[in-house]
Parts: structure tokens; sequence; C-alpha cells
């Protein structure tokens, strides 16, 4: 499901520029200064007796994206996504939101925007025990100033989003863990923000129930395409939810990407032993393996069509819409040869398999399990690539290796 949810929109509405945040009494005396001049947290630590939250973050979400950041404790993930809405304030640097920078906010002005621009859910349902399921659904617009009438109306609408608005009238104690988080969604989506920021948002629920609340907010952002900055300290989550990933270790930015190239092309050796125990092939997908299409003209000679092949398990036959009909394989033309055939039609097949570029490798490995090449096509069913079943073996296998290219580094 992931990769269907991406907004075209490619403008940034939120960037964080240089942002340093340290905790303790002096935070803009020596501690900043250790920062500025490259000690890492630990040092700063020890040598100022400072905390450092971040350091020298810089990076820009764009709208209608699911931006996640994650890392293990301490890393700086929730402090950063804290910053977006001036939970925390900064030491140094600019946290710009639709182009106004949220950490000059100050009183009514600060707390309009979190209530027009922002909807915020926590790992902890934070619903209120003696207020009915569609009451802290509305809170939010309550706090607004909306009518009754009104405030139900977005509710209900938002619950029916999660699923829950037939229990609209029930008590949260009489819901299931993942129903209540389910309603601390749907608050967040009842004001309509174009913002929503989840601070390890599942992380308190069973894995099936997780799992499920990860299909619904991603059926979610397909109908809504809202921005969502989600912190998560587990990488599967991670990639399967992000279309970005940002790893970030003691306070600063490793790496950014796509789920694709974080497992891919590891900048460093932590993120490379970070992934190094994910199952590849539920987040690679094909066309990161996929080659050129070479289609073969059914017209040729036989022995000319081999040729064509190459060193490629088949080459496709395709009909005048460029859709692949058929497709040749080294095998079956030289066992047509050997009784006597010249024409590929009396060597090609029609039972091969197709996929497209978005579909993961995990989903085609019963196919290339038959050997044959396997057609990738587009939305119109248009030949688009070649995935030879070697080829998805080389590249898990490329991935496994890659952490062997980098020095041990220390993982806490």
């Amino acid at each position: 499901m992931r990769g269907t949810h991406v907004s075209e929109a490619n403008d940034e509405i939120i960037r964080l520029e240089s942002v340093y945040k340290i905790f303790g009494p002096q935070p803009k005396g020596r501690a900043f200064e250790l920062c500025e001049a490259g000690y890492g947290k630990n040092d700063v630590q020890r040598m100022s007796g400072h905390v450092v939250g971040m350091n020298n973050v810089n990076f820009g979400i764009k709208k209608g994206e699911i931006f996640v950041i994650m890392g293990l404790s301490g890393s700086g993930k929730s402090t950063a996504l804290r910053t977006i809405n001036k939970l925390h304030g900064i030491t140094h640097g600019r946290v710009m939101v639709d182009g106004v920078d949220v950490q000059q906010m100050e009183g009514t002005e600060l707390q309009a925007f979190r209530r027009e621009k922002m909807g915020m859910v926590f790992q902890h349902f934070a619903l209120f025990p003696h207020r009915s399921v569609i009451d802290n659904c509305g809170y939010g617009l309550k706090v607004q100033g909306k009518p009754k009438a009104e405030r139900d109306e977005a509710s209900l609408r938002a619950l029916a989003l999660v699923g829950l608005d037939a229990y609209a009238q029930n008590m949260p104690s009489e819901l299931s863990g993942g129903m209540q988080q389910r309603v601390g969604l749907a608050r967040a989506l009842a004001t309509d923000p174009d913002i929503l920021l989840m601070d390890e948002a599942f992380s308190a629920l069973d894995p099936l129930i997780r799992r499920q609340m990860q299909d619904e907010m991603m059926e979610i952002q397909n109908e809504l395409k809202k921005t969502i900055v989600f912190i998560t300290h587990d990488l599967n989550e991670a990639l399967r939810i992000g279309d970005r990933v940002c790893i970030m270790k003691d306070g600063a930015v490793v790496q950014i990407g796509t789920p694709e190239e974080i497992l891919t092309q590891p900048a460093t050796g932590y993120v490379a032993e970070f992934v190094q125990d994910v199952d590849q092939g539920r987040v690679i997908q094909v066309h990161e393996v996929m080659a050129e299409p070479h289609p073969v003209d059914r017209s040729l000679a036989l022995g000319d069509a081999l040729t064509h092949i190459g060193d490629r398990a088949g080459v496709f036959v395709l009909d005048d819409d460029r859709r692949p009909i058929a497709v040749l394989t080294a095998g079956d033309g030289i066992r047509a040869q050997s009784v006597g055939s010249s024409s590929i039609d009396q060597a090609m097949r029609s039972d091969f398999e197709s996929c497209t570029p978005e579909t993961t490798l995990n989903d085609v490995y019963a196919a290339a399990g038959r050997g044959l090449p396997i057609a990738v096509v587009d939305a119109d069913g248009r030949l688009v690539g070649n995935l030879d079943p070697q080829d998805i073996m080389k590249e898990m296998g490329r991935v496994e290796s890659l952490i062997d290219g980098f020095e041990r580094e220390v993982f806490m």
C-alpha cells in the first residue's frame, strides 16, 4: 500500500533549518559552542553537563507526504516533532510551517495555529474517561468555539473514517485499546488540520492491531492527503508506511531517503547495521531491479531472436500497443530449433507473469521461482521493464552484504 498515497505536490510545508535544542540551565552557552564545533551528544554532556536533544537538524517535509522520523531512545526524534508545534522551544535555528516561523509565535497566535493547523496523536490515547466517544472526538472543535451540531457532524465524519461511527455514544472504557487509539486519530482528523503529528502513535498496541492501524492510516491518507509527521522506533513500521524516512542518532540526522534508498543505499555503517535484519523483499520494489525492456520482433528468424536474448532469461513479444503477449526464452528457442523450426511463433509461450514497477520483490518470489522473466507493465499494460529471476537474487545478496562494506560502528 505504501507508495500510493503520495501527493503530487512537491512544495514543502515544513522546514527545519539548522535547529539545535539543548536541555540545561545555559543552553546557549558552552554546550551550544561545543555543538557548533562538531562535538557529539556524549562529549557535550561530559564537558558541559547539558543534554543535546537536536544537533544541527535540517530537513524539509513535502505537502501530502508521510514523513517518518525514527531512531532509538534518545535519538531526538520526538524532540524534533515537538518543535514543529512549539511544544519545545529551540536553542537555535528556524522551524518554518507554511512559510511562518513557528518558534517566533506566542500566546493566542500560537494557540490558534496549533488548533487550526495541526492535529496530534499520542502514544497513549489521552481520552477523557467521562466524555462519550463523539464528545472526545469533537473536543478540539469545542475549544475552537464551534456549536454542538457542527462538532457532532464533523466528529461523525471522522469516526466513520476510522470505522467507529457506530460507537459514537459509547464511553472510552467500553472500547478496546485499538479502538481507543482510533478515537484518538479521529479526534485529530475532526478539526480537518493540514498536518498530523503522530508521536509513537501505535507503539502501545499489540502487533496485529498495530498493523491494522497502519493499514487504516494509509487508507485514510489515500483519501485525505494530509501531511503526516510520524515518529517511531520501529524500522519495519517506518519502512512500511513512510514516503520518506529520516533516521536520527544522538540528536543528529544520519540519513533521509525513501524506504528503498534507506535499505539499498545506507549512508553509514550505523544505518547498514540498523537495516540488516529487515525483510528486504517486503520493501524493495521491482523498479529497483528491473532491466530496460528489449522486446523481440516476431518477424525475426528464430536464430536471430535467440541472439537478441543475450544473457537474459528471455525477451517479450509485444502487440501493436506495446503490451506483452508472449515470451521467448533461450531454452524454448533451442528446443524449437532442435526439431527443425525457424519461426519464433513455434517457440514463444504465453504463460508468463506480469507485475507493476511498484510491486515488492516478496510479491513476485513465487513467479520468479518458475525461472521465466516477468513482464513489468504500466497502468495501461504496456511493457516498461524486464525482471529476470537471477536479478532478484543478485539484488538481495547485494543488500545483505552492504554492512560488510562499512567499518562496524558502536550501536549504542
